[in-house]
């Protein structure tokens, strides 16, 4: 039983590895489709959740989102089995590349399929942050801290970090406040 829960851990997270495309925000179709909605593993609100505490850790994104469902599947077993899953399609695909990539990277070909896969990106990554954008957005202090982060993220070049820890200050205080004046 712990032995197939592993091995389905690592390959849901090994499944999402090798379709995911532009980085950690492009696997959130992909977390919300297997992990929240065929597997039951996390709720919406979770992963939103896991991608705030990711963004606030050193390393890849991706790979510290699995790390937390794998954790809590599996505890530390099911912390390896989703990192291992999420990590090796892309060390199996930057060898394969490595390999091959002086034969055809001046390709026009080439460039235009990665041209093309950039804008599919981005499209899943707008189709996220609506998704995220429901659950996650409950009410106008919701949203003002929404928007002040995304125009600090977009127009400000600093580490994630402060506007993630800022908008879970903000929350607080807003809760408190409400809390006070009930």
């Amino acid at each position: 039983m712990i032995v197939y829960e592993l091995i389905q851990i690592f390959s849901t997270f090994f499944k999402i590895g090798i379709l995911t495309f532009g980085g950690g925000y492009a696997m959130l179709p992909l977390l919300q489709k297997d992990i929240v909605r065929r597997l039951g593993w996390a709720t919406d609100e979770e992963i939103i959740d896991y991608y705030a505490i990711s963004q606030s850790l050193p390393g890849i994104i991706a790979i510290n989102i699995s790390m937390l469902v794998g954790y809590g599947r599996r505890k530390t077993s099911g912390l390896i089995a989703a990192a291992l899953g999420m990590a090796s399609p892309s060390l199996i695909i930057i060898l394969i590349i490595a390999v091959f990539i002086k034969n055809f990277q001046h390709l026009e070909l080439v460039e235009h399929a990665f041209n093309g896969i950039r804008v599919a990106v981005s499209a899943l990554i707008v189709s996220s942050a609506v998704s995220m954008w429901k659950s996650g957005v409950k009410d106008a202090a919701g949203g003002l801290i929404f928007a002040l982060s995304l125009l600090v993220f977009t127009f400000v070049d600093i580490s994630p970090v402060l506007p993630v820890v800022l908008g879970a200050a903000a929350g607080i205080v807003i809760k408190s406040g409400r809390e006070i004046a009930k």
